[in-house]
């Protein structure tokens, strides 16, 4: 056997020739051991109620980390029938991807005494990236609201009845999807597990999903509304892969988005259904929407089927491109189909391919022969190609039309010729008086579209189209004061100021004209609105984070004048009555108006800080939790640093560890900053969270020199304990070096990568650097515009 590490693959050669063709079969004897990367099959370490440390074994497969744990041949065009044996102790709870099919006593070669072993019935054709089992002490709660028996199971040391929410919802989800999808489940049974060290939010093992506990385990008493909706849609995403990616596979890597982008769509459709109330597809506008635009407007960026020649490549492509971008062109040929038509194409696609594997195209195919649309036509410059246009936007005065013209847009607005030869279909959906008009279709570079009148329009109703559109000046005014008559929807309204925010950034508009365009929304009522401007607002602190502290503070006094009334018209108390979204509306204002320095807020976050802190748990919701403990700790000292850290280390409650872990940063002392970053490799916190202490530390301009600095003098360790052919790397490579904003900066970087060896993390630094760029670009090109803003609207303190 001869090992080839760059493809990191196994060449066997047999003692004997074999003619051509011959059947043969190919038995290895193998042993191994369990590893603690969170990866192949794994060690995963918890606390007992007694205080001792118990270990339990899992494992996660996806993308190739099945060769980790046995021989195979491990590709997911190659499927294959799992039959599963584990031995183990009697006290142990043995899961695989099956249900038990025999359980007998055996004499373990190891130890020497005897064990049970358990095998399980043979799987469906499936590919080895969904192998799983599970072996540990575990609890479990269980539903029969559905065909087959649905747990959930977790180590002692949770409360197992935190998991109830999780497996109703799943029993719930999977008879939805059966009729949603026309195709039964077709495992005997679907476990649900909380594993205490887990480098992903969740992995979709067919029959056996398994979480991080935080995504899986949900205390309604003492988490937020946040964190509810954060729950469901995880274990909707999952489930929703056991028709797309378990049952239907792509081929291979490059249609990864095949299995991410309909999970994160159908999370969000399923959850519209089961929530009215969440309002979740306004959510998706600012959240998926504006996450597939923010990193398919960098230059490094991929096309949604991006070719994978090696291994370390795969982990990488697990991004906003596959998941958000690809659910957006689903949700956008949902819009152009019609939601019938799309969800008979899918059922279509599912059943002809069922237990197989797919490419793009059959999908395509499934959906064109059911609505008789050129689908292959107007999509596959969607999936193929990188980017995304913008639409300019100018009126014919007398015609009762509109020339609109397409490019690509880049962050940095600095497109060439070159970059910019992709003529995208796209989807106006002109909305006017009349309603909205979703046949039209700008196909070339430029052309001009009759509207009913030019007194109101507005293009990309609802933001169900993947572009951004650039209006005049004029029209923009006029925009904003069709949003205050209601004649545009809450979609409308967040998606317009997300593309006047980007817009501006990129050189399309000046900084000043969008600042001066968020004041006219001082009177806004809804949530996801808000939620968009306090995050555009956010991005431009970000990018001026190394300015003049006087324009700095300007910018946060503007933002604190915003929402500072209306975090106090809201209030911040909590009572059953709130609606989901009330809360969240509550929570995200007051958290807005303290950081930015509201005085009030800032007495009351100290006031249940402490009374909290003295043991009064119930002095904080749940809502403001995370916002609390970011202003005592922004606003505070080594005293509440210290408390936070005693509260890290005794709180069972996962969310609530979380949430200390991402508030420490805050923490501005030279002292506590360092505190906070020996947290990253002492040990202190699982390997999976180390960049929750790190995110704290990117909000302020001493915390990301920190960072930067942490990186290049604990580089060989941190290399070492997340090595590249794992997802952590590539992660903490963008969250150490993005936070820059500075020429000088973006030295630094290139020169301390300049020799080193960056496969499995260069799309990522890629990226990073494309990103501190087009900050780099953005102050250049407006930061006399935001001070002389600043100074003529007196925000200079």
């Amino acid at each position: 056997m001869g090992w080839l590490q760059p493809l990191r693959a196994a060449r066997l050669s047999p003692h004997q020739r074999k003619v051509q063709g011959t059947k043969v079969q190919l038995a290895i004897d193998f042993t191994g051991q369990l590893n603690d990367k969170m990866a192949g099959f794994y060690r995963s370490k918890y606390k007992r109620p007694d205080g001792t440390e118990g270990i339990l074994a899992s494992t996660q497969m996806e993308p190739t980390d099945a060769r980790r744990a046995f021989p195979c041949f491990d590709e997911p065009a190659l499927k294959a029938k799992f039959t599963v044996t584990l031995i183990a102790d009697k006290n142990l709870t043995c899961l695989s991807n099956m249900d038990v099919a025999s359980e007998t006593e055996v004499q373990s070669k190891i130890t020497g005494g005897t064990r049970k072993a358990v095998t399980f019935n043979p799987s469906p054709l499936m590919s080895t990236y969904l192998v799983a089992f599970v072996v540990g002490e575990l609890n479990y709660i269980e539903s029969r609201d559905f065909r087959v028996p649905v747990r959930v199971y977790a180590p002692p040391g949770h409360d197992i009845e935190h998991g109830r929410f999780s497996v109703d919802l799943a029993a719930k989800t999977l008879a939805f999807y059966e009729k949603a999808f026309g195709i039964d489940f077709p495992l005997p049974k679907m476990d649900q597990v909380a594993i205490p060290d887990f480098a992903q939010g969740a992995m979709e093992n067919w029959g056996l999903v398994t979480y991080r506990v935080v995504d899986l385990m949900l205390d309604e008493k003492s988490s937020g509304a946040a964190t509810k909706q954060r729950v469901a849609e995880v274990v909707q995403h999952e489930l929703a892969h056991q028709w797309f990616g378990n049952l239907v596979t792509m081929d291979w890597w490059e249609g990864l988005w095949l299995n991410e982008g309909f999970a994160t769509w159908a999370s969000w459709y399923s959850c519209n259904i089961f929530y009215p109330e969440w309002r979740v597809w306004q959510t998706y506008v600012t959240d998926d929407l504006q996450s597939a635009l923010s990193l398919d407007s960098l230059r490094s960026s991929h096309p949604i089927e991006v070719p994978v020649g090696r291994a370390d490549e795969i982990n990488q492509i697990f991004d906003a491109i596959s998941y958000s971008k690809g659910s957006c062109v689903l949700r956008m040929i949902s819009t152009y189909l019609g939601e019938d038509k799309f969800l008979e194409g899918v059922r279509k696609y599912l059943k002809k391919y069922a237990y197989g594997n797919t490419q793009t195209s059959d999908l395509w195919d499934s959906l064109a022969e059911v609505s008789g649309k050129p689908v292959h036509e107007v999509m596959t410059a969607w999936t193929k190609s990188v980017g995304y246009p913008v639409l300019t936007v100018t009126e014919k005065e007398g015609e009762n039309a509109i020339h609109v013209k397409q490019n690509r847009f880049l962050r940095t607005g600095d497109a060439t010729p070159e970059e910019d030869k992709v003529l995208y279909p796209v989807f106006l959906g002109l909305r006017t008086k009349d309603g909205v008009d979703e046949t039209l279709a700008l196909k070339e570079r430029e052309k001009d579209f009759p509207v009913p009148s030019l007194d109101f329009f507005k293009l990309n109703a609802n933001h169900t189209g993947i572009y951004r559109t650039l209006y005049t000046p004029s029209r923009l005014e006029k925009l904003g004061q069709a949003a205050k008559e209601g004649l545009l929807t809450t979609e409308d309204r967040a998606g317009m100021i997300a593309d006047a925010a980007a817009l501006s950034s990129s050189g399309y508009g000046k900084t000043s004209g969008f600042l001066n365009l968020l004041k006219g929304f001082d009177a806004e009522t809804e949530f996801v609105v808000w939620n968009e401007i306090i995050s555009r607002l956010g991005s431009i602190q970000a990018a001026w984070l190394f300015e003049d502290q006087a324009v700095r503070n300007g910018i946060r006094a503007f933002l604190r004048e915003l929402v500072s009334a209306k975090a106090h018209q809201l209030g911040w108390e909590f009572s059953d009555s709130d609606g989901h979204v009330e809360q969240q509306f509550k929570a995200t204002l007051f958290g807005s108006a303290g950081l930015s320095g509201d005085e009030t807020i800032i007495a009351a976050s100290k006031d249940m800080f402490a009374k909290f802190i003295a043991g009064d748990k119930s002095a904080i919701h749940p809502n403001i939790r995370k916002s609390v403990f970011a202003i005592a700790l922004k606003y505070g000292g080594k005293e509440e640093y210290e408390n936070i850290i005693k509260l890290y280390h005794e709180s069972t409650n996962s969310d609530e560890r979380n949430t200390c872990l991402r508030s420490l940063g805050r923490a501005k002392d030279p002292e506590l900053i360092q505190r906070t970053l020996s947290l990253l490799l002492n040990g202190e916190v699982r390997d999976q969270d180390i960049y929750m202490p790190a995110s704290g530390l990117r909000t302020h301009p001493e915390g990301i020199e920190a960072l930067f600095n942490w990186m290049t003098e604990n580089w060989e360790e941190l290399y070492k304990r997340h090595p590249p052919n794992l997802p952590m790397l590539p992660a903490m490579v963008s969250l150490l070096t993005s936070g820059f904003t500075k020429p000088e900066q973006l030295a630094r970087v290139e020169k301390f990568f300049s020799d080193k060896n960056t496969n499995g993390y260069d799309q990522s630094l890629a990226q990073s650097k494309d990103s501190i760029r087009s900050k780099i670009s953005w102050v250049e090109r407006d930061g006399q515009d935001v001070a002389d803003w600043v100074k003529t609207n007196g925000y200079l303190e």
